[in-house]
């Protein structure tokens, strides 16, 4: 998923800010909620994305849904609010959240199947390639499309292995087109 400039910005300033004030740790976590706090509210996202509701009126009630996180964080949210960017805060806290795990050297690892793995499946798959470093931290996010038919796509950072089914398939007809 793109992340649009606004949300690296944001997030961006966040971590220079919280890097100064020895917040980082706190902030991380506190990112983490309010992530899956939007994720899991569609009540939420369309209060947010309500136009005719002003901006004063939503921070009130973010202020209230996001009253027990530090002031940084609050101040983060009034901010984004007050700006009229509310649509991107779920964003701009992943957007710290990875930048955070960029900075300690956690791989992000997307793997998408077409049907559940088991954990030793998972292993090798992991294992059998070089692009995840077996040594180092990742955070492994796995997906099933059944629509991929078979085999896997594996995704790390910005690079990609796709041993799927349905683009072996697609090549496959392709050289037929070509022939």
């Amino acid at each position: 998923m793109l992340t649009s400039k606004v949300a690296k910005r944001y997030a961006q300033g966040l971590l220079d800010f919280t890097n100064e004030a020895g917040q980082t740790a706190t902030v991380f976590s506190e990112m983490k909620d309010v992530v899956k706090v939007m994720a899991e509210s569609k009540d939420l996202n369309k209060f947010f994305l309500t136009p005719y509701i002003d901006s004063k009126k939503k921070i009130e009630v973010a202020n209230e849904i996001f009253k027990g996180l530090s002031v940084s964080s609050q101040n983060l949210i009034r901010l984004v609010i007050k700006h009229g960017r509310e649509n991107q805060l779920k964003n701009i806290a992943q957007e710290f959240i990875n930048k955070v795990e960029d900075l300690s050297g956690v791989q992000r690892v997307t793997l998408t199947t077409a049907t559940p793995l088991s954990k030793e499946n998972l292993d090798q798959i992991l294992r059998s390639t070089n692009l995840v470093n077996a040594d180092s931290n990742f955070d492994l996010t796995v997906n099933v499309k059944p629509e991929i038919l078979g085999g896997y796509v594996l995704r790390v950072g910005d690079q990609q292995v796709d041993a799927s089914v349905k683009t072996k398939l697609n090549q496959v007809k392709k050289d037929f087109q070509l022939n």
